[in-house]
């Protein structure tokens, strides 16, 4: 059986796989203080399903996969599911992003899962009541804590923070200090605008150019080479343990060596962030398609991969991208 391969000559080797809409928190980025309209249990994948697509996608060439939300732990027998994909023995590794406020009691079990190697924390701010106003919640000493027991594991560890004029821009340096004595990699993202219908417009985007020019105003940084298909733009300061990163997401300089696609919870099919679905796989597998079917339908899809992020948004049929980022996959 042929590889994943779009038709821009891009392998694709990994999955951004959300297993849940909802969520405990309410990022001012990602939906509305009400939330959003919480769908029926029926209508998500099972975690039989994504285990499924799972395995069928690894025998296509996927090597990695990303679980998202939401926010995973949201999810009755998140855990378990993590075990069973541990199982699937041609997958290089089980990564997950996550808010960090639910986490900490399951990290035992997730440490002894060897195939879980990343662990992504969402936090955008260093102070508890900013960190309220932005999430919506006061949650900050359970991520808090979070964090420091990330730090003492064995997982690699990943500090995502949306960077969001007018909430946490002054904060860029304090996050790159954290890198000086903490093996951490602290990651800048540009804001994007998935945030539910009828929120805050987007203020002044803080883009790559300029997050990199505030960190420069205080440290000396040297590009690291990274991986082709890297997300990120990374760095390393002379005398730092951690790295910095900054993910280009809505400049969308990185799109050229993509080999990502998407699932959101309910199986829609996503060759890009910014398209608007291009397959419900929840339906044709419930309708009673094989492994093979599977297989040839992954084959045709990924050759409808847009060549980058603008394309993509030119063709959505829905015409704007602004509903939650929680609906989607983070």
């Amino acid at each position: 059986m042929s590889k994943l391969t779009d038709n821009f000559g891009r392998q694709i080797e990994y999955v951004r796989l959300a297993v849940t809409d909802r969520c405990n928190l309410r990022c001012q980025y990602c939906m509305p203080a009400h939330g959003i309209e919480i769908l029926p249990r029926q209508e998500l994948l099972t975690f039989k399903e994504m285990y499924r697509l799972i395995r069928v996608l690894t025998e296509l060439g996927v090597k990695k996969v990303r679980l998202t939300g939401g926010e995973p732990f949201v999810r009755k027998d998140f855990v378990v599911f993590l075990e069973m994909l541990s199982y699937n023995d041609l997958l290089d590794a089980i990564n997950i992003t996550t808010n960090g406020a639910l986490i900490s009691h399951h990290l035992d079990k997730i440490e002894q899962l060897k195939k879980v190697k990343n662990i992504n924390l969402s936090i955008d701010s260093l102070q508890r009541d900013k960190f309220e106003k932005i999430t919506r919640r006061d949650v900050f000493p359970e991520v808090y804590k979070t964090f420091e027991l990330l730090e003492e594991s064995n997982l690699n560890l990943k500090l995502n923070v949306v960077v969001q004029s007018g909430f946490n821009t002054d904060e860029i340096i304090d996050f790159v200090r954290l890198t000086k004595d903490k093996n951490v990699a602290v990651r800048f993202i540009e804001e994007m605008p998935f945030n539910g219908k009828g929120q805050r417009e987007m203020q002044e985007n803080w883009t790559f150019k300029k997050i990199l020019e505030e960190i420069k105003t205080e440290f000396i940084v040297d590009e690291i080479q990274s991986e082709k298909s890297s997300t990120s733009r990374n760095y390393k300061i002379e005398n730092h343990l951690g790295t910095v990163g900054i993910i280009p997401a809505f400049t969308r300089t990185i799109c050229n060596d993509c080999n990502r696609i998407r699932i959101t919870s309910t199986g829609t099919f996503k060759n890009c962030l910014f398209d608007d679905g291009v397959f419900n796989l929840r339906d044709f597998i419930r309708n009673g398609a094989s492994n093979n079917d599977l297989k040839e339908l992954f084959l045709s899809l990924v050759k409808e991969k847009p060549e980058n992020g603008f394309i993509a948004e030119v063709n959505r049929k829905k015409g704007d991208v602004s509903e939650s980022m929680s609906t989607i996959g983070g």
